[in-house]
């Protein structure tokens, strides 16, 4: 089978990952964070921090205006139904770790990037190495 181009703003020729994880997520609270949703580019899994490496999604900690907030709690739920919909997987790019020890990775389903249906749904953006502002 061929390789196909994939990866969002990476752009790296590989293959998705196998749909081999199923978990039922639910939002993260203030007790011990195991499978869960933090916001719109990060989740718990089996209790390991992940970041979405594809992508940007707006703050909703210290959103720097209303409507970034807005979007940010949009992209939160979002995330967590696609992630509840059914099996996906995880593939590395080029870095393992961020700054703040989440596991970087992009998200799969079917072969298609998770984290490009939310820049589709406009609930965020290509990760370009840097944050741009939401307002």
């Amino acid at each position: 089978m061929a390789a196909v181009l994939l990866g969002g703003a990476y752009g790296w020729a590989t293959m998705p990952p196998t749909d081999t994880i199923s978990a039922s997520f639910a939002l993260c609270g203030e007790s011990a964070r195991v499978t869960c949703v933090v916001d719109g580019d990060t989740f718990w899994l089996d209790a390991v921090k992940y970041r979405i490496s594809d992508i940007d999604t707006p703050e909703i900690s210290e959103p720097k205006c209303q409507e970034e907030l807005a979007l940010g709690e949009a992209a939160k739920y979002r995330l967590l139904s696609l992630l509840n919909e059914g099996p996906f997987g995880l593939k590395a790019g080029l870095r393992d770790e961020d700054k703040y020890g989440r596991k970087l990775r992009a998200v799969y389903r079917g072969g298609l990037s998770l984290g490009d249906v939310l820049v589709e749904e406009g609930l965020a953006r290509p990760w370009t190495g840097q944050r741009m502002p939401w307002c």
